[in-house]
């Protein structure tokens, strides 16, 4: 794995100095040959002790071989992405935004595919087709995946019960059994009427799903398995797009392996879709 690639996937798990490291580096990898780790300490008013820990903890003997392992990741970046012959150097500035936008998805989507191991993506499939219900919630923005999900999951065959409205689902949580699960979509985790769902269900003894970043956060520490988002950039109005990008390629896998669980599934879905588009197209 690119170290940076690495330093981006682990970062929200960092502490604070360890987040002004990572953010330095990633903002400046191109300049790190002239930095000593006593240079990169002062510029950031940290110890160069922080600096080596920080190396060894990303699996480093030190700040020299990261140094030299971010050179390499770059070197090779650089030669594995020539410039085609046949395209302008001053090509259209919408042609250059949506390659730049593209390749950050691209990226956002392998961090966050980094950081979710396949033994996690395979419980959550195991956790939704095992279950006699799926409670599906999320709020605001998050709460757009949610509904995708729930439509997604109906149409296999699969029995959800999904809302955008907490006091809805609280509502509907309390008929929930031992062999329900419970998915619940918060960006950053944070949402106490979310929370209080979750302990609800808990309480039920059904199974918690959290859909969030990849940070420590109270309704990660609810939930039985999670699916972690990791997406970052410098605009702010780009970094939602990337954590939704990211956010729906990994719901488009989970929905892929869950038809390939059984035939059935495939099959109810096809039949879904006929009965769908004859009241859209009658």
């Amino acid at each position: 794995m690119s170290p940076l690639l690495r330093i981006r996937a682990e970062r929200d798990r960092m502490s604070a100095i360890e987040r002004r490291i990572a953010d330095f580096l990633l903002d400046n990898a191109h300049l790190l040959r002239d930095y000593s780790s006593q240079q990169l300490a002062s510029a950031l008013g940290i110890s160069q002790s922080s600096v080596v820990k920080f190396s060894q903890k990303l699996g480093f003997k030190g700040y020299p071989d990261l140094k030299f392992s971010i050179g390499e990741a770059l070197a090779r970046e650089g030669a594995g992405d020539p410039r085609p012959p046949d395209q302008e150097p001053d090509a259209s500035p919408h042609v250059s935004l949506a390659e730049s936008l593209w390749r950050a998805k691209t990226l956002a989507e392998q961090e966050t595919r980094l950081i979710n191991p396949l033994e996690q993506i395979d419980a959550i499939v195991t956790a939704i087709v095992d279950a006699d219900r799926v409670f599906i919630c999320g709020l605001g923005q998050d709460g757009i995946h949610a509904r995708g999900l729930g439509l997604r999951l109906s149409l296999v065959g699969i029995s959800t019960v999904e809302h955008a409205d907490p006091v809805l689902m609280a509502a509907s949580a309390c008929s929930a059994g031992p062999d329900d699960v419970l998915i619940v979509f918060s960006e950053h985790g944070r949402q106490p009427e979310l929370c209080h769902i979750s302990r609800q269900f808990r309480a039920r003894r059904g199974r918690i799903i959290s859909v969030t970043r990849h940070s420590a956060n109270p309704l990660r520490a609810h939930a039985d398995a999670a699916l972690l988002i990791s997406a970052h950039d410098e605009h702010p109005h780009v970094e939602p797009l990337l954590y939704q990008a990211a956010l729906q390629h990994m719901l488009d896998l989970i929905l892929v392996l869950v038809c390939q669980h059984s035939p059935d599934y495939a099959a109810h879905y096809g039949s879904s879709l006929e009965h769908v588009q004859q009241l859209l197209d009658p």
